[in-house]
This record gives C-alpha cells, sequence and structure tokens, in this order.
C-alpha cells in the first residue's frame, strides 16, 4: 500500500467505462441504442462469484466511492468512510462495484454525451429517466460482470430507491437490501424544493433551454443556486447552528460603522454552489431530481406498498437519521411497516445525529457499528 494511505484505505483505484451495444427500452418508451457505464470495483470477486456488493449512488454521486485516484489526491471517494479493509462494507470479504448512473455526468453516458443521430451533444433532447431504468442497466452490468445474484445492494438517498427497486425487478437477484434516509417515495415539499433548484437553473440566461454546450457556455450561476438550495435541505437547523451559528466571515454591526457583513453560513452556501457547479452537469442535475420526483415504489402495485414488497426475498436493513427532515425517520418507518406488512425479514435503525440527512456519508459511530454488524451476517457463499 503506498504510504499516502491508511491499511483501510482501498488505496489507488481505476475507474472502467463497460459498453453496451444492445438497445436499453426505457420507462419513458424511448430507446437507448447504446451507453456506456463508468464503475469502479474495490476487493476481489470469489470463485463462485457470490461475494459482491453494489453500491447505489445519490444524486450528485458517481462511481468514484472510495479510495484515490492517485497518490497525489488528496480527498478520497464518496463513502470511503465505510468502503474498505475492516470497514462496514469490507473489501477483504467482498467485492464491491461503484457506478456512475446513466445520464450521470462522470462518464457514463448522459446530456453531455454525443448524439450519434445529430453528432451534437444530446442536451435537453436526453431521454427522460426513472429508477427502474437504472436498475435495468445495472442488471445488464452485473451480467457483463458475471454476476447472477447480489450478496447485497447498498444504496442512500437516492441510492435507496434503486435499491428498493432491484428488490422488486429481481427479487432472486438480490440477497441483502440495505436503505439508508431513503423514502418510497418523494414528498410534496421535497418535489418543491426540487422544481425551485430546476428552476434556478432554468433561468440563468445561459442555460439556452438545455442547449448550453452547443452555445459553448455554462449556466453556472442558475446550478451554484441549485447546488445551494439542495445543500440546505441536507442539513439541519441545529447542524448548521452548531456549526456556523450566526458567527461573521467579514464586517461589523459596529454603530457608526456602514461595512458589508458576510456571515459564516452565507460563505459555506457559496462556496459549496461554486465548488459544484465546477464539477456537475446542469442538465444531469435537472434529469437525476425529476427521476427523484417521478418514482414511487407501489404505483404499479394499486399504491399498496405491502403488495409492492410481497414481491422482496431479500433480508433489509433500513435506517434513519433523527435530524433528517428531507428524508424524514417517518418516512423509513413507512418502508419498514410496509415490510412487516408483506412478511419480510427487516431490521430497523434511527440514529440520533445533528447532521440532517448527509449524516447517512459520515462515520457517526452508532451508525458504522450497526452497519458493520450487519454487513457481518451477510453471508459470502
Amino acid at each position: 500500500m503506498p504510504a499516502p494511505f491508511a491499511n483501510d484505505s482501498v488505496g489507488v483505484v481505476t475507474p472502467q467505462t463497460l459498453h453496451f451495444d444492445q438497445p436499453l427500452e426505457l420507462a419513458s418508451g424511448r430507446t437507448l441504442d447504446a451507453y456506456d457505464l463508468v464503475i469502479e470495483t474495490y476487493g476481489e470477486l470469489n470463485a463462485q462469484k457470490s461475494n459482491a456488493v453494489l453500491i447505489c449512488h445519490a444524486l450528485s454521486g458517481h462511481h468514484h466511492a472510495a479510495g484515490y485516484h492517485s497518490e497525489d489526491d488528496r480527498k478520497p471517494g464518496w463513502w470511503d468512510s465505510y468502503i474498505g479493509p475492516g470497514k462496514p462494507i469490507d473489501t477483504n470479504r467482498f467485492f464491491v462495484v461503484a457506478l456512475n448512473n446513466l445520464g450521470g455526468c462522470h462518464g457514463s453516458t448522459g446530456p453531455r454525451s454525443i448524439n450519434p443521430e445529430t453528432g451534437q451533444p444530446w442536451g435537453k433532447d436526453f431521454p427522460n429517466l426513472r429508477v427502474r431504468d437504472w436498475v435495468h442497466s445495472q442488471a445488464r452490468m452485473a451480467d457483463r460482470l458475471g454476476i447472477e445474484q447480489w450478496a447485497a445492494i447498498v444504496g442512500g438517498s437516492l441510492g435507496g430507491m434503486q435499491a428498493m427497486r432491484w428488490a422488486l425487478e429481481y427479487p432472486d437477484r438480490v440477497r441483502h437490501c440495505v436503505l439508508i434516509a431513503s423514502a418510497m417515495n418523494l414528498t410534496t415539499q421535497n418535489i418543491a424544493f426540487n422544481e425551485t433548484a430546476r428552476q434556478a437553473i432554468m433561468s440563468d440566461p445561459k442555460y439556452h433551454e438545455g442547449d448550453y454546450q452547443v452555445h459553448e457556455t455554462y449556466p453556472k450561476d442558475g446550478l451554484s443556486v441549485a447546488r445551494m438550495i439542495g445543500h440546505i435541505t441536507y442539513l439541519s437547523d441545529d447542524g448548521m447552528g452548531q456549526k456556523f451559528g450566526r458567527e461573521f466571515r467579514s464586517g461589523s454591526f459596529q454603530q457608526g460603522l456602514d461595512e458589508p457583513v458576510e456571515f459564516q453560513i452565507e460563505s459555506y452556501l457559496r462556496y459549496q454552489g461554486d465548488a459544484f457547479s465546477s464539477s456537475f452537469d446542469a442538465n444531469t442535475y435537472i434529469l437525476m431530481t425529476k427521476a427523484l420526483d417521478y418514482f414511487d415504489l407501489a404505483r404499479e402495485y394499486g399504491d399498496d406498498p405491502i403488495k409492492a414488497f410481497s414481491h422482496a426475498k431479500c433480508r433489509f436493513l433500513v435506517v434513519s437519521f433523527t435530524s433528517d427532515w428531507r428524508f424524514a425517520p417517518e418516512r423509513s418507518r413507512e418502508i419498514v411497516d410496509a415490510l412487516i406488512g408483506a412478511d419480510k425479514a427487516v431490521s430497523y435503525a434511527e440514529v440520533e445525529s445533528a447532521y440532517g440527512h448527509d449524516a447517512f456519508l459520515l462515520p457517526i459511530d452508532r451508525y458504522y457499528r450497526l452497519f458493520t454488524e450487519y454487513m457481518k451476517g451477510v453471508s459470502t457463499n
């Protein structure tokens, strides 16, 4: 292991691009004739190909879930705290697969890609996607890797929605389903936040109705505001208060002085928006938030979640966080109640945390320990 990395790191990892020529029929009725998926893998696939774990990413996630892309990298993958030797998703036991979903902007086919019919970037013309489309493309990816059944599928937030859809669409291909800070559908308020973020992007003059690449420009300001809106919803009031309070970044309210005042939270949000808008695609953000809005696990089952989960065959772990108001614990308990009603094996934990929805990304002690113990019970045979 190179010197800069800890013993529990997967070290330097290299993404792979898988190309698929078999047309993929989408839920919208449109078809992708060919597409690429970018993946990263950690650990070794055993001879029986029975120790594979799929990591499904959230809204702004991608394939780089653990390790580093070079020895000079300062920041590891987005879930590095949970993937690696001796960590909850132990790469000494499991072969872990993380991918960038269709429609993404980190190498998989998406709005930035070239539309073979026009020779121009897809832009706004890229097909609308639903969670089931991602799951079907992931199943083909599993076929390519020779994985007939996942030991576990793990996802937080939007990733949890994918894991649930896997359990219904491919029940014989999943042994364990881990759902973290997720829900069977979005609340009206959640949809409202997503639409507000989309409008921030589309109101940017540089958006050009989604064809900004053709115009050689980019709606950076709109995407930055969209990310600021989203980021606020991922945090909690207590968490923001503890971290930033009403502290100033600059300026003063001293009487007799007229100077601009900047709060620490204002500076932080602008930094987050600027960093995100420099690395993410605006059309991908719109596409992903719409996929979130469209998801409804029980829609095709007479709006009966018990009937929906009756099709599942795997065991479930469901985790929520007390201060998560975007995917509140009540939404996780709805999942648990439906699973119990469907007579499925389920474990549930509500974890105390002040970090809001972002808690699922952080190494919180109780969450870390219960996740570790659950994964120890996931057989690799």
